[in-house]
């Protein structure tokens, strides 16, 4: 559904992407590891179309996304943002349905507003979160907020940035659960970022690791211990010696 071939991307001196090839299966979850300052997020916003890469493809159902009508493209897509990105000034539910409010997926207000608390539900939060400010929240329930937004409009492909940063091993592990549930039952394609194994271990149907500008490693989640690859294997296995340079 999603490939990338070839893609660069440098911002001034600092080549980030140097030639990444990566494929998506329609209705599987990917997800991409790598130290920080790796050029994860750069992927991700360059597949969003908001960043251009300097050379190489990235196609949608074969469809150059560079080319692609931006409405209808970003319509097909969900985001979970890695600190909840909520707006402060909004309750809850007009945050789960900001995009049911506004632009080509707008409803009537009484429909967004029924369809936020159902999505509230389905991550497990209850009708009276709905009024809500997500100030009155805690971290764990203001990241189920925003799951809840990323599946309010029933999009064919979800993006998670470091879903379970800043949450307790407990919570992390809800909400991985939950990603995994919702991914599987919406049929979604699901493309993941994070350096969190456990995340990795919950959510992955196939992982890509990201070195150097390149996908160092790529395989079923299945396979990933037995990889024989040493930049893979010191990652997950947290060491500091290694082929990977510690920032000291």
């Amino acid at each position: 559904m999603i490939r990338m071939e070839n893609v660069h991307k440098a911002f001034g001196p600092n080549h980030v992407l140097q030639g990444v090839n990566l494929e998506i299966p329609k209705g599987t979850s990917m997800v991409i590891i790598g130290g920080s300052g790796t050029g994860k997020s750069v992927t991700l916003k360059c597949v969003l179309g908001l960043i251009h890469p300097d050379s190489g493809k990235i196609t949608l159902d074969d469809e150059d996304v560079t080319k692609a009508d931006r409405d209808a493209f970003l319509a097909r897509f969900g985001m979970l943002f890695q600190g909840g990105a909520l707006f402060d000034s909004l309750p809850v539910w007009q945050n789960v349905a900001f995009r049911l409010l506004r632009g080509s997926l707008k409803r009537p207000k009484d429909e967004a507003r029924e369809i936020a608390v159902e999505k509230l539900r389905r991550v497990g939060l209850k009708a009276d979160v709905a009024d809500k400010f997500p100030g009155e929240l805690s971290g764990g329930m203001q990241k189920r907020v925003g799951l809840a937004r990323a599946i309010a409009a029933e999009p064919e492909i979800i993006f998670f940035d470091e879903p379970t940063t800043g949450l307790d091993p407990i919570m992390s592990g809800v909400i991985n659960d939950l990603i995994r549930e919702i991914v599987v039952e919406m049929g979604a394609t699901a493309m993941t970022i994070t350096h969190d194994m456990s995340s990795v271990r919950a959510i992955a149907d196939n992982v890509a690791m990201l070195h150097d500008g390149v996908i160092q490693w790529t395989g079923p989640v299945g396979d990933m211990d037995q990889s024989g690859d040493p930049y893979l294997e010191q990652f997950i296995q947290g060491r500091a010696e290694g082929p990977i340079e510690a920032v000291r």
